[in-house]
């Protein structure tokens, strides 16, 4: 009886353990290509996010997109995530990550995941803004598609531009952003949400073919 109750719980447990696996394993789109579902803007300057033939146009101000998922709720901690973006001459934006909806404003809670190939700002693509920077020498090229991931597990965080680490970064057991970084009190690790940024009128960035998967 023991042998067969042990032999079941193996099993189970191999199951399970399968289950989760495949669980992880599964990328959720976050965007579908025809309209901003799924997406919630702050509007500071209205329709600065559009779509168009599959791709997420940003342009025209600064204004936040935070995703919200299907229930409204999305949110994540350990996760990878991975989109195809474009830039433009003198374009600035960013992929905050472990943010959430705030009205107006730089998004105060998370990290800022650079996005910058020309502009004058001499943070360029694929660095952890003000925390580990890619300076100068960016990595991408203006009106060409390049791969963005950003892997966050436990206190790690990883950036890679096609498939290149640009960024690779954990955060102390005694992180203190407040002090570390002065006037960014919420650049720590936590749970949120990803947001793209709308940085300035006279900057134009595209996004498609977002993904994310949570991690345990």
């Amino acid at each position: 009886m023991k042998t067969c109750y042990s032999l079941l719980v193996a099993g189970l447990t191999l199951v399970f353990g399968s289950v989760q696996a495949a669980q992880q394993d599964v990328w959720t789109s976050m965007f579908n290509g025809k309209d901003l579902a799924g997406w919630k803007s702050n509007e500071e300057k209205p329709n600065v996010f559009t779509v168009s033939d599959g791709e997420l146009k940003v342009s025209g101000g600064r204004a936040h997109l935070f995703y919200v998922g299907a229930d409204g709720k999305a949110k994540f901690k350990n996760f990878e995530f991975k989109a195809k973006v474009k830039t433009t001459p003198g374009a600035n934006s960013g992929i905050y990550f472990h943010t959430e909806f705030q009205q107006k404003g730089w998004p105060a809670k998370g990290f800022e995941a650079q996005v910058n190939t020309t502009s004058s700002d001499r943070k360029k693509t694929g660095g952890l803004y003000a925390v580990q920077d890619v300076i100068d020498n960016a990595p991408s090229k203006d009106n060409e598609w390049f791969d963005y991931s950003i892997k966050v597990d436990g206190r790690h965080v990883v950036i890679q531009i096609n498939a290149k680490t640009t960024a690779e970064w954990t955060q102390p057991a005694d992180w203190n952003p407040a002090t570390a970084l002065k006037d960014m009190p919420g650049r720590k690790l936590g749970e949120g949400t990803i947001a793209l940024q709308g940085h300035d009128p006279k900057s134009t960035v595209y996004y498609k073919d977002l993904h994310i998967r949570p991690l345990p």
